[in-house]
């Protein structure tokens, strides 16, 4: 079943124009209103503003979907109920008829299957905390191993076991290149203390890596990680302690499953007084820019390859 790609997105492809995905499970689950309708917008902007097209993806009514109307990302951020789709819930969402925002390993496989190779998001699922325990692995990093597609975040979200998402990811053959950093970014916080074997310092740098990967040993995706904003990163210290506190209370509350991301963002942005959303409206418009300049320059590069 191929998606249903907008016009927009459709004639860019044709034409060997720049596009970059947009996930919008961040539109239907992950930010509170208003905000979310404006990290939306925000992103798409920040994509044009650097010379590339916006391909937000979902399913809506049953249609898989790559490219966007205005309409549609404001019904994803006002309607209640929506799904919350992940790789292995498209199938469902598709015979269904349903509608939802697609995560992370979900918005990788739509946009694999247009030959969309760049995709902006936040921060990647991952191990979480505790997976000794109950065995939660997010789908994002089989995603990534599996479809040729690379990923600009702010590493993996803090609420995770950090240093077992970046081992799953080496195990999984997948790249974390730090574009202008050295360590694996911890989303709210620039800083997690592990670092990285791999790292690019511009665009140009990053676009030869995923030229190398994709197109030309057509291999996989990969990671491009970036720090939040240095402006509105917060300090390790007092991420880590609201964390605690909140996965205490998910415990208490007994949430688990997929409710167990946005029940923590959302105790985390309580318990920081708003600061955190902050942080990742401002991480999501920065990774949608930096995804956007990779586009561009891999398009560069790959119409001189094929000269």
């Amino acid at each position: 079943m191929k998606p249903l790609v907008s016009a927009e997105v459709r004639d860019a492809l044709a034409s060997g124009r720049p596009v970059v995905a947009l996930e919008t499970s961040v539109v239907a689950q992950g930010l509170p209103r208003p905000h979310n309708l404006q990290a939306a917008r925000a992103c798409e902007q920040a994509v044009r503003d650097a010379g590339a097209v916006p391909a937000a993806t979902a399913v809506v009514d049953g249609v898989l979907r790559v490219g966007l109307e205005r309409a549609e990302l404001e019904r994803l951020a006002s309607e209640a109920g929506l799904l919350k789709l992940g790789s292995r819930d498209l199938c469902v969402a598709a015979a269904q008829q349903r509608t939802g925002g697609t995560t992370v390993s979900a918005t990788c496989e739509l946009a694999a299957s247009v030959g969309v190779r760049l995709f902006a998001t936040g921060g990647i699922g991952g191990v979480h905390r505790g997976v000794e325990r109950e065995w939660d692995i997010s789908q994002d990093l089989q995603a990534l191993a599996r479809f040729p597609v690379a990923v600009v975040c702010a590493g993996a979200k803090s609420i995770l076991d950090l240093p077992k998402t970046l081992e799953h990811l080496e195990a999984l053959g997948v790249p974390v290149v730090g574009v202008r950093t050295g360590e694996f970014p911890a989303f709210f916080s620039a800083s997690s203390g592990l670092a990285l074997e791999h790292r690019v310092e511009d665009p140009g740098a990053a676009a030869a890596v995923v030229h190398a990967r994709l197109s030309q040993l057509g291999q996989g995706g990969m990671v491009l990680a970036q720090p939040p904003p240095a402006e509105v990163a917060l300090p390790r210290e007092q991420v880590e302690e609201e964390i605690r506190r909140a996965l205490s209370e998910a415990v208490a509350q007994g949430i688990s499953g997929k409710a167990v991301t946005p029940f923590l963002l959302g105790r985390v942005a309580a318990l920081t007084g708003g600061r955190s959303v902050g942080v990742n409206l401002a991480l999501l418009v920065s990774n949608a820019r930096l995804a956007a300049e990779v586009a561009v320059a891999l398009s560069y590069l790959e119409r001189n390859a094929a000269r």
